[in-house]
């Protein structure tokens, strides 16, 4: 598979910024809330950009650093993690503008760098 026009999409959260701050002030039934909003939306950005999503992706769980020292488990703020398809990396980058998982949920940001390869 070529990789061109391709580009990995990286979210990343940083749990002691100010959103995860105010996420954790929320009661219970607040997150709750603000969840199914939030889900309801990434299905929604979902939906309306199915034409250019390569892969899914999804959500990160916890990483192991290998390193000539050894193994080690480490926190990084990588969090979600998708393939789109674009004309340009400009492009690609613009999708991800007022993505749910940063206006609604808690991610800092989504890093977004062309596949390279062939």
């Amino acid at each position: 598979m070529s990789t061109d026009g391709h580009y990995l999409a990286v979210f990343t959260s940083n749990k002691t910024s100010p959103k995860w701050r105010a996420w954790y002030a929320m009661s219970e039934a607040e997150q709750r809330t603000k969840a199914e909003i939030g889900v309801a939306a990434v299905k929604a950005w979902d939906a309306a950009h199915r034409d250019v999503i390569v892969y899914q992706g999804g959500p990160l769980g916890p990483t192991k650093r290998v390193a000539d020292d050894g193994i080690a488990d480490v926190v990084n703020e990588l969090t979600v993690f998708m393939v789109v398809r674009a004309d340009s990396h400009e492009a690609a980058a613009r999708i991800f503008e007022d993505h749910p998982h940063c206006t609604i949920f808690v991610c800092d940001a989504v890093e977004v760098m062309p596949l390279l390869g062939g």
